[in-house]
């Protein structure tokens, strides 16, 4: 029986790998495709808004077929599913500007929420704050005004690296909640980044895609909140100058910044994402790999068996 709700932090939570499938682009939001991907082989499925399109509806109906050709086999009410967001981040501001794409996105009942293009410690701040409600204290800066100092008109930044406060307000939960199976009472409760909340059930995640990022990654990592990270070698490598994707082995350059992100990621205790084929996914699990791109049930089934994984698919 499934112990979370989150199928994707239940076996991170155990330091076994997970797999996913779905594009940058393209994934099909109906209510058809929900009740077939409710057994999918893979452990979360990526549906991509930075490029594909921004459908709420089509988000809401296929998260509810999920529920409906559900539950998984191993005893999930759903599969995991984390939206790759439109919105880059590139600063603080930017963030806070664009956070109703965040709140638009969760309340459709989604288990996490990668933000693209992430250049410096701020960003990822204001991305956490943004996907967390106000009365969760896990992380934030103690010596912030309280909210009866606020309502006086005290005001204060977070310091030290640590988190503000949440932005993400009521209204959602009615329609979150019951896709995860629970009250919307608890459903404020248990919305929460995981592992900074220890209880938490959303999956939040950063892709490095730009000198910025790798140039800050050891800041951006560090933030409070964050469940896994990846670097970007389509992006990073078109502001290197290479039009075709590099493939591994990287170039040079690419290679330091392959080495400097999973350092960092490792440090930080934060998942690292890469793609893996069935001849390479024993090495990189060896290497800590703990997120696994590719969309090939094959790897999978040889990266499980590697680890000697007990849930059921």
């Amino acid at each position: 029986m499934a112990r979370r709700i989150n199928r994707a932090i239940e076996l991170l939570a155990q330091d076994q790998a997970i797999y996913y499938t779905g594009g940058h682009s393209g994934h099909v939001l109906t209510r058809a495709q929900g009740c077939e991907d409710a057994h999918t082989w893979a452990d979360y499925i990526n549906v991509g808004m930075e490029h594909g399109a921004f459908d709420m509806t089509g988000l809401a109906e296929y998260m509810a077929a999920l529920v409906e050709g559900g539950p998984t086999r191993s005893g999930h009410r759903t599969p995991t599913v984390i939206v790759e967001a439109p919105v880059n981040g590139t600063d603080a501001a930017n963030v806070r500007f664009n956070a109703w794409q965040f709140r638009q996105i969760l309340g459709r009942g989604v288990h996490g929420i990668l933000l693209c293009q992430a250049e410096n410690a701020d960003a990822v701040r204001a991305f956490v704050e943004s996907c967390r409600y106000p009365h969760h204290r896990g992380g934030v800066d103690p010596a912030l005004p309280s909210p009866i100092e606020r309502m006086h008109g005290a005001v204060r930044r977070a310091e030290g690296g640590a988190l503000g406060i949440g932005t993400r307000g009521r209204g959602s939960e009615s329609t979150a909640a019951p896709i995860w199976g629970i009250s919307p009472e608890e459903y404020i409760a248990r919305c929460e980044p995981w592992p900074l909340n220890p209880a938490g059930e959303l999956l939040l995640g950063v892709k490095l895609e730009s000198p910025e990022g790798i140039a800050n990654c050891e800041s951006i990592l560090a933030a409070p909140g964050l469940g896994f990270a990846e670097l970007g070698p389509g992006d990073l490598g078109l502001s290197l100058g290479y039009v075709a994707v590099p493939r591994e082995p990287y170039p040079q350059e690419m290679r330091e910044a392959r080495e400097r992100v999973f350092a960092a990621c490792r440090k930080n205790r934060v998942a690292f994402l890469e793609t893996a084929a069935p001849e390479t996914i024993a090495a990189k699990l060896d290497e800590g790999v703990r997120v696994i791109a590719g969309h090939r049930e094959e790897t999978a089934r040889i990266g499980r068996a590697h680890q000697r994984r007990a849930m059921p698919v």
